[in-house]
């Protein structure tokens, strides 16, 4: 009986001893997260289209959903026919002047003809002086035409620059009716569905790139001296068969400056009150979560 009680206390101090060799064997503690992006919808009308689901994988830029926009393609058309009418009305200057240009190169001709005549005694002062009087009219003409014409089509023209504007708009309206994940990766959330009506700023779905995970993690003032950006370390959750499995992981960032001890996490040391957070990065094979716990070795 002796025998027994004295192995069982054995056993019993082994095992708390393998107990403490465990919660030593860490450094750190902490929590997975990802970087999640909340997609929201930039248009107002009703979903036509949205074609993901929890759990489902998407690419960055392509489209998954659509916005109803015929409203916006009846406006585009509303604007094509007004600026097709104001184009109507713009008068064509060129050809106008290049009449009168016409009229005065027929004139110059005349002109030459008759002051040789005229030299030659064969034509009259007053038939000269009517053809220069007249070139000398159709001159001021030229210039009054070209005035009046510049000053007609700059007055339309004003008008077609603000329907330019809202065209522009209009089709940056349709494009943004395209809904398109920023982020390649897994949604995670979904919060509208086909048929829904939506407004501008409501959140659609939430995806994050899950191939990478964050352990977020927390140190003690003492344990700064052995770490640094870019080292790698081993990080351990639990495994499938009781066991811990190990990653390797790399430190991308360490705060610094302290906080207070989170309560769900535990360090080396339960009476350390300030500790300094850490991220570090380990590629997920698909068995990490977010929200799952993990240990970091250094």
């Amino acid at each position: 009986m002796k025998i027994f009680t004295y192995t069982a206390s054995a056993l019993l101090l082994i095992g708390l001893a393998g107990c403490n060799k465990n919660e030593e064997r860490s450094d750190a503690y902490g929590n997975f997260e990802a970087t999640e992006v909340l997609v929201s919808s930039e248009a107002t009308g009703k979903l036509l289209q949205l074609k993901v689901e929890e759990g489902s994988q998407v690419k960055a830029g392509a489209a998954i959903g659509l916005v109803d926009t015929l409203g916006l393609h009846l406006k585009k058309k509303q604007l094509t026919a007004s600026k097709q009418a104001i184009r109507s009305k713009l008068q064509n200057e060129k050809v106008q002047i290049d009449v009168l240009l016409e009229q005065k190169e027929n004139l110059e001709r005349e002109i030459k003809r008759v002051d040789k005549l005229f030299v030659e005694g064969a034509a009259t002062a007053k038939q000269r002086d009517d053809l220069h009087g007249e070139l000398k009219v159709l001159n001021n003409r030229i210039d009054a035409t070209k005035s009046q014409l510049s000053t007609a089509n700059r007055g339309l023209l004003s008008e077609l620059a603000p329907l330019e504007v809202q065209m522009e708009q209009i089709e940056d309206q349709i494009q943004r009716s395209v809904l398109a994940s920023p982020l390649g990766g897994t949604v995670l959330s979904k919060y509208a569905e086909a048929g829904e009506i939506v407004t501008f700023g409501k959140p659609l779905f939430k995806v994050a790139d899950l191939k990478e995970l964050t352990l977020r993690a927390y140190i003690d003032a003492p344990q700064l001296a052995t770490i640094k950006i870019g080292q790698k370390v081993r990080v351990l959750t639990d495994g499938t068969d009781g066991n811990l499995k190990e990653n390797e992981g790399t430190v991308s960032w360490i705060s610094s400056s302290a906080e207070f001890t989170p309560k769900i996490i535990q360090t080396r040391e339960e009476r350390v009150n300030l500790v300094y957070a850490i991220k570090v990065v380990v590629p997920n094979d698909g068995a990490l979560k977010i929200g799952m716990p993990g240990e970091v070795k250094f």
